[in-house]
């Protein structure tokens, strides 16, 4: 048997990745640091340019069963409660191939991994981590850590999908300066239980809160029992020194709402929070190449981007298609396919970091650019703003 393609890490992007390379006909072993394979609960939007792959993957059936479908993105003016547009995404699927969903995080992870199993091209290994690779004349040398100690395994080619703080790229990189960079701003995380929650916050729909310095988006999730709200703000210099996940109470979330003067509505949604999980974003430095000879990365190993359009997982996902179809049409070498994966997808996935950080700065505006804001979204409506967008999608 031929030696497989090793992918560094079991999240969204690596398990997809290896599905893609199955479907082609490569082997993938994928390595995963964690004991287990889970997803600390959150919510996870999909837009239809992922959707799609996952369709051609042949896990729609799957999804349909654990996603929710919302029909609407209702625009809001955070200090009153008032719509300012409301997008109707009820016709995502005839425009764009696929509908818009939002997942609970865990649960698409595990559709995901049950693929990864049943498929005899791919082999997982919990609780064994990727430390550092040598390159050879036929492939590479992987070195990794388990539970029996430090290994080397020889593979076709290596693929780093093991996130923002990734160690395949901290070799890929090792001459530059490239150390992840503080964001400026951080997400509040929870989910909140569907009884608590007004009524017309437990609708198939989700909403898009615009506050000075911040913005809030709240979704239901599964069978619309539980409710994820992401609070995001621009956080002052020295409010970031906070251990990423760390779990805090809502009181600094409160007093931050008060001093932006959010509606009485919003206040008492997040008031059903108890527990939330505080995440610092950060950013590094965009690479001019993703792939060096049997060596390339994925997801947010090679870009990654913050959360404003919800494109994280998405690019994941086109890149990992990406991989797939750069084998299909170019098998003649790994080198060769992840060369043409780098032309195929770093242009577009630069594109959409750079969007998502202007997004956040459109959505943090105050004072009276706040206010020219909420006028031009109230002169698109709904169709103009999905209009501005469509080129995610497509």
């Amino acid at each position: 048997m031929s030696a497989p393609i090793v992918i560094a890490g079991a999240g969204i992007g690596g398990l997809t990745a290896a599905l893609s390379l199955a479907a082609v006909g490569k082997s993938a072993l994928l390595f995963e640091r964690a004991s287990e394979i889970e997803e600390v609960g959150a919510g996870l939007q999909i837009a239809p340019n992922a959707g799609r792959v996952l369709a051609r993957l042949g896990l729609d059936d799957q999804l349909a069963e654990i996603g929710l479908e919302p029909q609407t993105i209702n625009i809001r003016q955070g200090h009153t409660g008032e719509i300012i547009a409301r997008l109707d995404l009820s016709h995502a699927c005839r425009r764009w191939g696929a509908p818009f969903r939002v997942f609970h995080r865990a649960d698409l992870q595990q559709v995901l991994l049950r693929a990864a199993r049943a498929n005899p091209a791919i082999e997982i290994r919990t609780n064994a981590n990727v430390e550092a690779y040598e390159r050879t004349a036929d492939g590479v040398v992987v070195t990794l850590t388990d539970a029996t100690g430090l290994k080397r395994l020889s593979a076709a080619g290596l693929i780093g999908a093991d996130g923002l703080r990734s160690a395949v790229r901290a070799q890929f990189s090792s001459t530059i300066d490239d150390a992840p960079i503080y964001a400026g701003s951080a997400a509040w995380r929870a989910l909140l239980p569907a009884r608590n929650i007004a009524p017309e916050f437990r609708l198939s729909e989700s909403n898009l809160w615009l506050l000075p310095g911040g913005h809030i988006v709240h979704y239901p999730l599964r069978d619309g029992s539980i409710i994820n709200v992401v609070a995001i703000f621009d956080d002052q210099p020295g409010e970031m020194e906070v251990v990423r996940g760390v779990e805090m109470d809502s009181g600094a979330l409160m007093r931050r709402l008060e001093f932006c003067g959010a509606a009485q509505s919003l206040r008492q949604l997040i008031a059903n929070g108890q527990r939330w999980r505080h995440w610092p974003f950060y950013s590094r430095p965009q690479l001019n190449v993703w792939s060096i000879g049997p060596i390339t990365l994925l997801g947010d190993a090679a870009h990654p981007m913050l959360p404003f359009l919800a494109q994280g997982a998405a690019q994941a996902i086109e890149d990992a298609d990406a991989l797939g179809q750069s084998f299909a049409d170019n098998s003649s070498s790994v080198e060769e396919a992840f060369l043409f994966y780098q032309q195929r997808r770093m242009r577009r996935a630069n594109a959409v970091v750079t969007a998502s950080r202007r997004q956040g700065r459109y959505f943090h505006m105050s004072g009276a650019m706040a206010t020219a804001r909420n006028l031009a979204i109230r002169a698109l409506g709904g169709a103009g703003m999905l209009a501005r967008n469509a080129w995610l999608y497509r």
